[in-house]
């Protein structure tokens, strides 16, 4: 019996594992195209973001990540029924509308990590935020320019990229120079590096707020210490 529980503990705690960490391969630095077509995304798998407040139906959120010698890729694929975006420029509060989010923390002797936001409409929302005792406000890049500057691109499937479309989904592909995020603690990553991070949705189609996160919170996304781990492989 005491072998039994013991078996059943530990297949619960490298579940848990599971859930909660990611393995990042490593690859060649490529052009993004919005489309996530490049072949080296075939290197890893999908992974899923719950979709944690439902209105009306369930909508699937995945994602993938790859790292290279110069910076870190995102892909996010979003099932949809409409494009809610409008906003016409970078650095508004694009997470009023629909949005992916990217929030990566790389140094944890340092309340400090990194927030992206990017809209279907390929806007984007950049911010360093310091967090101190849970009051935080985000900092956008000095230089934002050159080789510190996010390459991004969107598209939509099963409809037009326009606000108001309805569409069956839209993606989103995003590279991260390690430029950008100087001088932040274990940038760049190497085999064996281990970061902290969180991957976000909010969606607004019903006129209602619908929400997916990766690792769960409890009211805020700037819940850091509830960020999940990134290893780098």
């Amino acid at each position: 019996m005491g072998i039994f529980l013991f078996l059943i503990l530990f297949n619960n705690l490298m579940t848990q594992d599971a859930n909660n960490s990611i393995a990042v391969k490593k690859c060649n630095d490529f052009a993004i195209d919005g489309q996530g077509k490049n072949p080296d995304w075939s290197l890893t798998d999908w992974i899923t973001i719950p979709q944690r407040k439902i209105i009306k139906g369930t909508l699937s959120t995945s994602f993938k990540i790859l790292y290279s010698d110069s910076g870190i890729y995102f892909l996010f694929k979003c099932q949809d029924r409409k494009i809610t975006a409008s906003m016409p420029e970078d650095f508004m509060d694009l997470w009023k509308e629909d949005v992916v989010e990217v929030f990566l923390w790389p140094d944890e002797d340092y309340p400090i990590y990194f927030e992206y936001e990017i809209s279907p409409l390929n806007r984007e929302l950049v911010l360093l935020v310091p967090n101190l005792k849970g009051k935080f406000w985000g900092w956008r890049p000095w230089h934002y320019e050159g080789n510190r500057k996010v390459i991004h691109s969107t598209s939509a499937f099963g409809g037009e990229l326009k606000s108001g479309a309805e569409v069956e989904g839209w993606i989103a592909e995003i590279y991260v120079p390690y430029a950008l995020l100087t001088p932040l603690g274990k940038v760049p990553p190497v085999k064996g590096t281990v970061w902290r991070a969180n991957f976000y949705r909010g969606d607004y189609d019903l006129g209602e707020w619908e929400s997916w996160t990766w690792q769960p919170i409890e009211k805020r996304f700037h819940e850091y210490q509830k960020f999940g781990y990134l290893h780098f492989e």
